[in-house]
């Protein structure tokens, strides 16, 4: 089974990840694609952050519709913070058969040569990105070759267009008491206002 993983803090989930886990869905022809939030993120600050509860809720919502796209708890369960090596060995040993893709934007691409334990990473799952600045695909491509060389990294760019909505964007948005359902699932969109979240 070619398995997509595409893990983030989803604080919260937005349109924007759904459009970018859906193209690559249909680029790489992925049977189902592992959505996974991160329960301690190790690479950002996250002061203003959701419970666990309340993220993995509004994942569940935004995927209702998807049957191809199935939430994990897996980083939710372990202690601490999460590292994408960890996870990928566990996936490995749950799913042996599994061919795994790891999703993932320009910006986490471009450092992940410097994340926990990157050549277990690429000897795990083959790696693609999507740039999201106009002249990212070049740096990208730099970046694939230099890993390619470094770790025998197995890249994948696909040139996505970009959806400009970010959960930075969205959070602001609350908090100024503007309507978010342009920019998240109604369905997310109503469980933030229900549960007041992101009001500051």
């Amino acid at each position: 089974m070619k398995t997509g993983i595409y893990g983030g803090t989803f604080n919260p989930i937005h349109n924007g990840h759904l459009h970018i886990v859906e193209e690559f869905r249909r680029g790489l022809g992925l049977d189902r694609v592992l959505l996974i939030p991160t329960r301690v993120p190790p690479h950002k600050a996250a002061p203003d952050l959701a419970s666990a509860q309340d993220r993995c809720a509004m994942c569940r919502l935004a995927i209702q519709e998807k049957p191809w796209l199935e939430l994990s708890d897996i980083e939710m369960r372990r202690e601490g913070k999460s590292y994408t090596a960890e996870t990928l060995e566990e996936l490995s040993a749950l799913y042996p058969r599994d061919q795994f893709y790891l999703l993932m934007g320009e910006d986490m691409f471009l450092t992940l040569g410097h994340w926990y334990r990157p050549e277990t990473i690429f000897s795990l799952a083959l790696v693609c990105t999507t740039p999201r600045s106009p002249d990212g695909l070049g740096a990208l491509r730099e970046k694939a070759l230099e890993y390619t060389g470094q770790f025998k990294a197995r890249c994948f760019l696909e040139h996505i267009p970009y959806l400009p909505v970010s959960s930075t964007q969205v959070r602001q948005a609350v908090a100024r008491g503007e309507d978010v359902s342009g920019l998240v699932p109604q369905a997310v969109a109503a469980y933030i206002g229900e549960h007041g979240l992101y009001r500051g």
